[in-house]
Parts: structure tokens; sequence; C-alpha cells
């Protein structure tokens, strides 16, 4: 059933106490151009507070107009916020690291630049790929049944990171160097930790000297195995690592 997020404002209720939901913009005109939908039929639209709602199609056009059938909370997200910290890649790597990383359970994703990225931009001359990348996530959202669009957000230099990726209950920073403490090592006995921050970085990975500012700042070194992954390979393996300890 195709699926839709729309905020809060779009929800409404007739005087007979139906709800209603308005489709605005791209999504109304998909609605009526692609998928040609009509009367009747359904579609499941999410609020982007964890609530979903089974809809039924009252008309369509410039604007479609939505009844509301049923709602429900949604438990397709993970019982964790995890935050994706991505040092920026070549090409379009970014691309899939952001389409694969919303499939698999996380909340936020935080571009960053490293010593070693090749890739260099201001914050500035980021804003546009991240819109580029925030539509990439609300489609991925949509495709795999998220209850929220997972948020991409602003550029920050590696410091800057750190700081805020030490923050969470379990703060993972990847480093192919890290040969003592493995990735199960960390989240074990984790059950109950509410947040997590997964750091990757660039296609030459890290520094000593960054590995060293990071577990200053409060992350933890960790090894992700005896092979070494591809950095847009690595956040997919390390949030599904984590979904299987922590949700399934």
């Amino acid at each position: 059933m195709p699926r839709f997020f729309v905020r809060a404002s779009q929800i409404g209720e007739r005087d007979d106490g139906t709800k209603t939901v308005l489709i605005v913009g791209d999504d109304a005109l998909h609605i009526t151009k692609s998928l040609r939908m009509k009367e009747g039929e359904q579609v499941t639209v999410c609020d982007m507070a964890r609530r979903e709602y089974e809809c039924a199609v009252v008309a369509t056009g410039e604007e479609v107009l939505l009844s509301v059938l049923s709602e429900k909370e949604s438990n397709t997200e993970p019982p964790y916020k995890a935050t994706l910290y991505q040092a920026l890649v070549k090409g379009d790597k970014f691309d899939t690291v952001v389409q694969k990383a919303v499939e698999c359970g996380v909340s936020r994703i935080v571009p960053f630049i490293s010593e070693r990225c090749v890739v260099r931009l201001t914050k500035k001359d980021c804003e546009k790929k991240i819109v580029r990348w925030q539509r990439i996530a609300a489609e991925a959202a949509k495709q795999c049944g998220r209850g929220i669009i997972p948020q991409v957000s602003d550029l920050l230099t590696f410091d800057e990171m750190a700081r805020e990726a030490a923050g969470a209950d379990i703060p993972v920073l990847c480093y192919e160097a890290e040969d003592t403490k493995t990735l199960p090592d960390v989240i074990k006995g984790a059950e109950k930790s509410e947040t997590v921050s997964i750091v990757i970085g660039s296609e030459g990975g890290f520094s000593v000297s960054e590995a060293e500012r990071a577990v200053a700042a409060g992350l933890v070194s960790t090894g992700l195995g005896k092979r070494i992954l591809r950095t847009e390979t690595a956040s997919t393996f390390v949030l599904a690592c984590i979904s299987y300890a922590l949700e399934l």
C-alpha cells in the first residue's frame, strides 16, 4: 500500500468527528497523476510522530483529500535512536549511505569533514547536497515502511562531530586500526540504551590524531572484524549488528 508522510497541520476533523488528511504538493500529484488513484482506494499516512493512519481516497487533484479509516502507533521504528555520522565521500556514495542507513533504522544522518576526505565542501556548499540527501531519505522511508523520515543534518567539522557524537549512550567510532575492542564488546549489556552514535570515516579512514581526539572526546574506538569494509558498506554493517543486538 502506498505510504506518505504529512505534518500534523494536514490532519483535520469533520463536523461528524471523522478525521481527514489533506495531501498537497508533489505527493498529491503522485497520487493523482502517477498512481491514478480513485475514490475509495487506500493509502497509509504517517504523521512524523510515529503514528500511522489507514485512509481512503475521497477526492484527487492538485490536493488530495483522504478519510481516516483507522489509526495506530507505528511498529516499524527501532527502540533506540541511532545517529550516523558519515565523513564526506566521493561521487554518489553518500546517496547509497543515506538510502541504506534509512532502511536499517537510522534516525538521523550527519555529514562531517575529516583529514582524509577527498571531497572538500564548506557548510554553504553542502546545503544543496543536503536537500538531495533529504529527498533520498524520504523516498527510502516510504519504500521500507518507516514511521518517520530520518533527518539529514548540516555539515560538521571533525571536532564538532566528535563532541556531539560522544553524548550518546553507545558512542561508536569505527576505526580499522582498533584490534582490542570489538562491536559486540561495546553493545554487550546495552539493551536499554536509548541513543547510539556511529562514526564512519571516508575512503582513507581516520588518522591516528583524529582517532585519539575522538576517544578523548568520549567516543569508543571499535573494530569491525577481520575484513576492511568500504566506507559505503560500514554503516549498513554496523546498523544491522545493532538492530540484531537491540531490536530483533
